[in-house]
């Protein structure tokens, strides 16, 4: 019997890609999408997400369990840290996009670069990375590096922009850390321009993806044992 993922947007920039990562590493899964597109600008011109935000958020978990998902995956960074609120409303999973390229990041090396577009995605990750570290026992430090005016290319659909000043940033890391997080997940965009690098550069969707059907794979072991 197939498994349903209901994946949460707040834009639609990573949308395609998340639907080919799915087709490619389980084609099996039914793939249902969630969008509102408001969510992302409440949180950017409040600084972080609002109780507004946190009440659609969570209606949305409840109503994709409802509507039979096996796994809630959340799409955006942004939000991430209402999608830990939401996970006490629901009996299935929820997978934060970014939360396993959190742990190979700690793991990975001691001096993390952290590469954002959106203001209100660098403290989410951030915090995300403290926490994950603190749970691994690892010691970390942290490079904070925001081009909010990448982010406006990609809005104006200047991909090509975005990804030049983009890879500049990356570039620049490269003496200073050991691994570089790229923070949202519409960053992959850079992926056909960057090459091979000296150190790891980590971008969230096909991390997340594989982490969302290493998940989907344990409860059908599960269910299998009962």
């Amino acid at each position: 019997m197939s498994k349903t993922v209901f994946i949460i947007h707040t834009n639609r920039l990573a949308g395609g890609d998340l639907m080919r990562l799915f087709a490619e590493m389980a084609p099996e899964v039914v793939v249902r999408n969630i969008i509102d597109d408001s969510m992302l600008p409440e949180v950017l011109a409040n600084g972080g997400v609002t109780p507004e935000v946190l009440r659609r958020y969570c209606a949305y978990v409840v109503q994709a369990e409802a509507s039979g998902a096996d796994l809630i995956f959340n799409q955006c960074s942004s939000v991430g840290e209402a999608a830990d609120v939401a996970c006490g409303m629901v009996r299935v999973p929820i997978v934060k996009i970014d939360e396993r390229m959190a742990e190979v990041a700690c793991q990975t090396g001691s001096r993390i670069g952290v590469i954002a577009t959106a203001s209100s995605t660098m403290g989410p990750t951030t915090r995300l990375l403290r926490r994950t570290a603190e749970r691994l026992g690892c010691s970390i430090s942290l490079v904070e590096e925001l081009r909010a005016d990448a982010f406006e290319r990609m809005m104006e659909g200047d991909k090509q922009g975005h990804n030049k000043l983009l890879l500049e940033t990356i570039r620049d890391l490269y003496d200073r850390v050991d691994v570089v997080v790229c923070a949202q997940g519409s960053m992959i965009a850079l992926k056909p321009d960057l090459g091979e690098t000296p150190i790891p550069v980590l971008m969230s969707p096909p991390i997340g993806v594989k982490h969302a059907v290493d998940v989907l794979n344990g409860l059908q072991e599960g269910a299998r044992a009962k």
